[in-house]
């Protein structure tokens, strides 16, 4: 039944440019590369038990790296996404560093505070960042020479980012590391005394995870060709921690549903409602209430037992 699943999944989500419209193509854009963002945070929220509210600092750092890059220095793409990427895990591994000194709700304001300083700087650093205003103009890489101004290309190019990322994402936690990265949430004093060092596994989950939120920089950039001090914002952290949490943390299918939540009741309940944000913690706090672990493991078990009745 999955690999059926599965596979509908996958032939609807290669073919979508082939029947729908632009508007949706983007829309579903703009899914993918939330997917990514949210699967990213969810290494550290999910599989290693570190709440971040600053995860939002790798996707705007690593876009604001290609932007000024590409458009005030003439780099091409491929070089600005490269040292875009490198900036952006040297910038994981030294602010791991800060934020791994604590745990719990300790790590979670440290996370807060280093994101805020970032969303600081992009504000008052206006000769860098161009401040308020932000950078525009910004074009689209053409990677083999395919170009991506249009919505069906650069929706295939999203969707490939994306699989390889969930591979790759998925490969991580499911390897001899991952088993450790668990233990560790689960049981750091057994797992030290077993021969482990908890904080070096930590830290390197923390640099992988901000690899990813970079990558998703980097899509979010190309897609909307303009970057704002707000992708750097607690807001954009927020949304993205809501979407694991409402999704089903510590899946790797939850990020994705929860994400494409998110940004669904973005783009639709804010053209319609004002403080479309209510409307988000309403679903939000719905889902808490009926399904306590998230929509993904909510739907598997009621899948389950509704098996278990039929047999």
């Amino acid at each position: 039944m999955k690999w059926i699943a599965s596979a509908v999944f996958a032939a609807v989500a290669f073919s979508l440019p082939f029947f729908a419209g632009d508007f949706y193509v983007n829309l579903v854009s703009q899914i993918w590369i939330a997917a990514i963002f949210a699967l990213s945070l969810n290494l550290l929220v999910g599989f290693g038990g570190m709440t971040s509210l600053g995860h939002a600092s790798y996707l705007g750092v690593a876009a604001y790296l290609s932007a000024i890059l590409t458009s005030r220095y003439g780099f091409d793409h491929g070089a600005a996404a490269l040292i875009s990427i490198v900036g952006t895990v040297v910038m994981a591994a030294f602010f791991g560093v800060i934020a791994l000194r604590a745990t719990g709700l300790g790590f979670l304001m440290i996370t807060l505070a280093l994101s805020q300083v970032l969303w600081g700087l992009a504000y008052r650093m206006s000769n860098v960042t161009n401040g308020d205003n932000g950078i525009a103009g910004l074009s689209r890489p053409a990677p083999f020479g395919i170009s991506l101004e249009s919505a069906a290309s650069f929706y295939w190019f999203s969707l490939i980012v994306a699989v390889f990322a969930f591979a790759m994402m998925a490969i991580f936690v499911s390897s001899s590391f991952g088993s450790s990265l668990k233990g560790v949430r689960d049981q750091p004093r057994r797992m030290a005394a077993l021969g482990f060092n908890p904080w070096m596994i930590r830290w390197i989950t923390f640099i992988y995870a901000g690899f990813w939120g970079g990558v998703a920089g980097l899509l979010y950039v190309y897609y909307n060709q303009y970057i704002h001090p707000t992708s750097l914002s607690t807001t954009s952290s927020a949304e993205a921690l809501l979407g694991v949490i409402a999704g089903g943390s510590g899946t790797l299918g939850g990020p994705v549903v929860g994400g494409a939540l998110v940004l669904l009741l973005k783009n639709y309940a804010s053209a319609y409602i004002d403080r479309w944000n209510m409307l988000l913690g309403a679903v939000f706090l719905f889902i808490v209430l009926v399904m306590p672990t998230g929509i993904v493991p909510g739907v598997q078990k009621l899948v389950a037992r509704l098996r278990g009745r039929s047999s």
